[in-house]
């Protein structure tokens, strides 16, 4: 429990205004995480006063204008920071999937009939299906790498028989959205590379939770939201300068050609992008270091033990409550710190209404886009999962008050 004493939760929730919440008396616990995380003061404070002070768009002579230009570059900066990158790699856009089905849309017309493309049984579906379609459109080959549903990994044994010289992209997920498994992007990556292929990298859920260094992976673009790590409903698309150089993207005639402008079609959330900044400003505040970089990874160390702290209490307590179902990778596999699991008896949706209104607790019912995975568990047409998720300002107090109500609705019915 030292982990979670040392961590400076009282200081974490300060900068979260949300947490004030109240619903049917009690203060309301944040376990929706995975779905989108709340909103940390910086980031509040810097949409709100970029609209305040007066916006414009790019490339006027005034001082809005110029004030707007400055902003985004130092948010590519931040971004830049965050996962290891160069900020002339990072595009905004309105969030994942949409810039997914971009970017496949354009690195689809290098594609030819014939051609193959991996994807995975474990990704959300804005990592499957973007590339899925613009496969089957061009004539190419889908294959997949198949979920293990009894480890609920990815069976990597067959990747060396999916890859070959045809194989022009593998798309991948750094965690997995709907049970938390975290795969091997490293492996998984310098496989698809021997064969000659792109990889593409869906680090949504992940960058919540864990330092996502695109130069250690090897991935060739990553794309991430910030609305799940404490920011504004923005996207942005990392992709490795020579690729983006080349990206045959679909763009308006008078509008840039250059990176990473090209793929930023229409003015872009001028005022949500500085929110961006503020909300990797809010992890780096978590560590210490020389630079933005080293207080970047320093935070994540911290942020992410503490959340695996709690994240062990609530799996060790659901594990042996009868009626309850865990789905979740085997103890020595990494997983973020969310929790799927079903009730038995229970529907699930009137499950977290009851956890709402009689315990306070928000958590959330489906298959969240990872719908391969419900699937291939069978449990597609019956609600798919429960799904739990911790944040950083979450804390014991209410993990604890997750489990007894957990505890009382299998009790009590």
């Amino acid at each position: 429990m030292d982990i979670l004493a040392n961590f400076p939760i009282d200081e974490v929730r300060a900068q979260f205004p949300a947490l004030r919440r109240k619903h049917n008396g009690f203060t309301v616990a944040y376990l929706d995480g995975p779905g989108g995380s709340q909103a940390v003061q910086g980031a509040i404070e810097a949409v709100s006063g970029y609209m305040r002070l007066g916006g414009a768009n790019l490339h006027g002579p005034f001082p809005s204008s110029h004030e707007t230009e400055a902003l985004l570059a130092e948010a590519r900066q931040a971004v830049a920071a965050l996962f290891n990158a160069a900020p002339n790699e990072v595009a905004f856009g309105a969030n994942t999937t949409s810039l997914i089905f971009q970017v496949s849309r354009a690195l689809a017309k290098t594609w030819r009939s014939g051609e193959e493309i991996i994807l995975t049984e474990l990704d959300h579906h804005g990592n499957i299906d973007p590339w899925r379609l613009a496969a089957e459109e061009q004539g190419l080959t889908v294959k997949y790498i198949p979920l293990d549903t009894s480890t609920l990994t990815l069976d990597l044994s067959v990747l060396p028989d999916l890859l070959g010289p045809k194989t022009r992209l593998l798309a991948c997920g750094a965690a997995s959205n709907g049970v938390g498994t975290i795969s091997d992007v490293q492996a998984i990556t310098a496989a698809a590379h021997k064969a000659g292929a792109l990889v593409a990298l869906d680090a949504v859920h992940a960058t919540p939770h864990f330092y996502v260094d695109k130069q250690a992976l090897g991935v060739d673009m990553l794309f991430c939201s910030a609305y799940k790590f404490f920011g504004p409903h923005v996207g942005m698309a990392v992709i490795s300068a020579p690729l983006f150089e080349s990206l045959p993207v679909y763009k308006l005639i008078p509008a840039p050609d250059y990176i990473p402008d090209k793929l930023e079609t229409g003015t872009q959330n001028h005022e949500g992008i500085p929110g961006v900044t503020a909300a990797i400003d809010f992890i780096a505040s978590l560590g210490e270091g020389a630079d933005l970089v080293a207080r970047i990874k320093s935070g994540y160390k911290r942020l992410e033990a503490y959340e695996n702290a709690l994240a062990t209490e609530i799996r060790r307590e659901l594990a042996q409550i009868p009626g309850v179902t865990l789905y979740q990778a085997p103890r020595e596999t990494p997983k973020t710190p969310t929790i799927a699991f079903r009730a038995k008896g229970y529907d699930n949706h009137e499950f977290c209404r009851r956890m709402c209104d009689e315990h306070g607790v928000f958590i959330a019912d489906g298959d969240f886009y990872a719908y391969t995975i419900a699937r291939k568990l069978g449990i597609d047409k019956t609600g798919a999962f429960i799904r739990a998720g911790l944040a950083p300002y979450n804390t014991l107090e209410e993990v604890e008050r997750f489990i007894s109500g957990v505890k009382a609705l299998m009790k009590n019915g």
